[in-house]
């Protein structure tokens, strides 16, 4: 493993000496830094400086709101989110599935929603990289993945993001231009290049969550070992029952695309769920996921353990909702 590459080091005391840091060009944030550093020490990034948000305040709590939402502040570590009374069902199972107990005790939330894009042809050590004329992701012209294409396919592999975006979430973010806030799948983008529609200088402050009366959630992933493993296939459903039928469905999948994604399942509201229910969803799965050889795992066995995912927790959702 490759030596850290040189840079300047800030540990900025506040939100606003920190937005002032991120200015600069070639500046990268960091937390807990455990998707950063790995690629760092691969040369994969070259960061004129990197600012050190661990002493922020107010970014590190998990809170009810008066409405019977929740807001969690983007450094909130994943042990604490997976222990938290607070956090929704889906949220704790995706969070205590991400890697390992030390992980989650360094990785922030804001981190894991933030990680980069993955893929074999990527994250490599630099000289097979160069071997290989590196790729269109970073220093190269073109996609392994997909010859001749012009953007890079590389796959989101986070947890978390799916869990949240069934929920609802939305995030908060604070950059040169002010304060904005948008729903969570409008953080990401089909891009493995440039995955995060976050701008220049700006930083991912809150996540809220809006009340979740009535609604069941759950997220279960595919991987190869049981632990210290990305999501080959990962699916995150949110289930309202009312009256015998499907008031509420929210399908959310990772690991099979550049970003995470919902899967449109407008069809199946006010309908009960039965063996025509689970093909009609499979089939908008199988619709909107793009399988490619990102990964070690093959792209049939990725694409079968999504749909097989996403009708399994939907039956169980729908169960425990009697």
């Amino acid at each position: 493993m490759n030596l850290l590459p040189q840079f300047d080091f800030k540990r900025p005391q506040s939100l606003h000496e920190a937005l002032a840091a991120l200015t600069k060009e070639g500046a990268m944030a960091i937390a807990g830094g455990t998707d950063l550093l790995p690629n760092l020490r691969r040369g994969i990034g070259l960061p004129s400086q990197l600012v050190d948000l661990s002493a922020l305040a107010g970014l590190s709590a998990v809170e009810r709101q008066p409405d019977g939402g929740l807001r969690i502040g983007a450094l909130v570590s994943l042990e604490t989110l997976a222990e938290s009374p607070l956090a929704p069902d889906a949220v704790k199972q995706a969070a205590l599935g991400v890697a390992g107990p030390t992980h989650r005790a360094q990785a922030t939330l804001g981190g894991n929603l933030c990680q980069d894009t993955r893929c074999v042809f990527y994250n490599q050590s630099d000289w097979w990289r160069e071997g290989n004329g590196y790729c269109l992701k970073y220093r190269g012209d073109k996609c392994h993945v997909v010859a001749k294409s012009d953007r890079c396919y590389a796959t989101y592999h986070g947890d978390i993001a799916p869990a949240l975006m069934v929920l609802d979430a939305k995030v908060e973010i604070m950059g040169p231009k002010g304060t904005r806030s948008l729903a969570l799948a409008g953080l990401f983008q089909e891009q493995g290049a440039k995955h995060l529609t976050l701008e220049a200088g700006e930083l991912l402050t809150h996540i809220v969550i809006p009340p979740q009366a009535g609604w069941l959630s759950a997220y279960e992933k595919a991987r190869v070992r049981e632990a210290i493993e990305f999501p080959l296939a990962g699916v995150a459903v949110a289930l309202k029952k009312e009256g015998g039928k499907i008031a509420g469905l929210r399908v959310a999948i990772t690991g099979t695309n550049s970003a995470p994604l919902m899967v449109p399942v407008d069809e199946l509201i006010g309908q009960v769920w039965n063996a025509s229910a689970a093909e009609t969803l499979a089939k908008s799965v199988r619709k909107i996921s793009n399988v490619l050889k990102s990964t070690v795992s093959s792209v049939k066995y990725r694409r079968r353990m999504a749909l097989a995912l996403a009708r399994k927790l939907t039956e169980a959702l729908w169960i425990k909702a009697a």
